[in-house]
């Protein structure tokens, strides 16, 4: 009997095969996924291990760093050295200069210099052209001609009336003397004597007409004197040798007196410039002391002048002293109008220490700087600031040489706080390193001084 089996949907029969091979592709795929979650876990695992065992050590390390005082930067306060160096700045001038202008009325005729030349004393620099000048000479010279003729007739005059006195005197004589006889009347000599009594009178009128002439004549001499000087600025010369910086007129120009400016002339062979010295050195500088001048138009270059001047006082609105330096310039390098930097050396009499700009506290409650005692504890003491030399400041009172200060320091630095410290190289050599006593361009009057001290190679003369 043949048996046949249909298929519950298709009616197709379902192969052996078919159902044997279903379950082996299920296990597969279970065994996949398995083996893919093992080996995430496994790395989730050694992820998570890790990143305990590293927290771990953060947490370990950050107690150990709690535990430990922290490292604070610290520097030695020094004494001051024996000399002090500062730079103050300046424009340098020309040691003479002088502006020329016309004493007379009238046009430029002829000029012989320009700006930039060179002019010795005396030397014929330009011609004014003064008509009405000439003519005002002109009449003076009548004027006095005409007095002289006055002053001769008055003296004619005079002469006159001496000898017309004489002869009357004679005459008065002999009728006094003949009258005394009897021989003529009394009458008749009165006469005489009266005449010459007038004629004596008439020699004195005569004798000051003389003086009134000469007189005049002096006055009309003097007139003319005057016109003559005015004449001669009609030259304009050099009241000095120099170069001529300035040239305001050229031919044709017209001149007024006292108004027009001709030329300016500069001495140049030396030079000066002033400088306001602080009240805290004023007492230091003296007459004769060296000053070292230097410009940026010459980095390599700088030149030696001498202290020639001071005011001996102080400005009250800058408490600064006023002070005059002069410096040769045979070569010219040096020109009046620039910008340039002067430096001094001084002996440093003021009782203080040294340290760096980067110690200082400035908070609510004063000045400050952070300083170590020898428990390896903070104590914030409080400081009185002296002179400030850019990189390093001077400290008048509160801290004494040997100490060591804090450099730069941050919120740890409290007061008796635990430290432990890094020594830095003495202040010399840091100040040194930083480039300390650089004066930064277009400075002014403000000072920044360099201190020299014992470390340097070689110590700066006396001045």
């Amino acid at each position: 009997m043949e048996t046949t089996t249909h298929g519950t949907s298709g009616g197709q029969a379902e192969s052996p095969a078919t159902t044997a091979k279903r379950p082996g592709k299920l296990s597969r795929r279970v065994l996949i996924w398995m083996a893919l979650a093992g080996v995430f876990g496994t790395l989730l695992f050694s992820g998570l291990l890790a990143r305990y065992r590293l927290s771990r050590k953060l947490s370990v390390a950050a107690q150990q760093q709690a535990a430990d005082p922290p490292i604070v930067s610290v520097i030695r306060v020094e004494p001051p050295p024996p000399w002090v160096t500062f730079e103050l700045s300046g424009n340098v001038s020309a040691l003479t200069e002088a502006p020329l202008l016309a004493r007379t009325d009238g046009y430029l005729k002829k000029r012989f210099v320009d700006i930039g030349d060179s002019v010795k004393a005396g030397q014929l620099m330009a011609l004014i052209e003064t008509p009405d000048l000439d003519r005002q000479v002109q009449q003076a010279r009548a004027t006095l001609e005409q007095s002289k003729s006055a002053l001769n007739e008055a003296q004619a005059a005079l002469e006159q009336a001496t000898a017309n006195a004489k002869l009357a005197g004679i005459t008065a004589k002999r009728w006094a003397t003949l009258q005394e006889h009897g021989a003529v009347s009394k009458q008749e000599n009165d006469t005489y004597q009266t005449a010459y009594s007038s004629n004596l009178a008439s020699v004195g009128i005569a004798s000051a007409n003389v003086a009134a002439a000469r007189n005049n004549v002096a006055s009309n001499q003097a007139n003319l004197e005057r016109y003559l000087d005015l004449q001669s600025f009609e030259q304009v010369r050099a009241p000095f040798t120099g170069v001529v910086t300035v040239r305001n007129v050229d031919v044709g120009a017209l001149i007024t007196s006292n108004a027009t400016l001709l030329f300016r002339i500069g001495q140049m062979d030396v030079l000066r410039t002033y400088i306001n010295v602080p009240q805290i050195h004023a007492p230091m500088v003296r007459v004769g002391q060296t000053a070292t001048v230097s410009v940026v138009e010459y980095p390599n270059r700088t030149f030696t002048g001498k202290v020639t001047r001071t005011a001996q006082s102080l400005d009250p609105s800058s408490r600064t002293m006023l002070t005059e330096v002069q410096v040769p310039n045979p070569d010219s390098a040096l020109l009046p109008g620039m910008y340039a930097t002067v430096q001094l050396v001084l002996p440093h009499t003021v009782p203080s220490v040294i340290i760096l700009g980067e110690c200082l506290i400035v908070r609510g409650n004063g000045t400050q700087v952070a300083t170590v005692t020898d428990q390896r504890t903070i104590h914030l003491q409080a400081v009185v600031v002296g002179h400030d030399y850019g990189t390093r400041l001077e400290i008048l009172s509160g801290l004494r040489a040997g100490q060591q200060v804090v450099v730069n320091p941050n919120d740890n630095v409290q007061e008796g706080a635990k430290v432990k410290t890094l020594l830095l190289p003495p202040i010399q050599n840091a100040a040194s390193s930083a480039g300390a006593g650089a004066l930064p361009a277009g400075a002014g009057s403000k000072t920044n001084g360099t201190l020299q001290g014992n470390r340097e190679s070689s110590a700066p003369k006396s001045p």
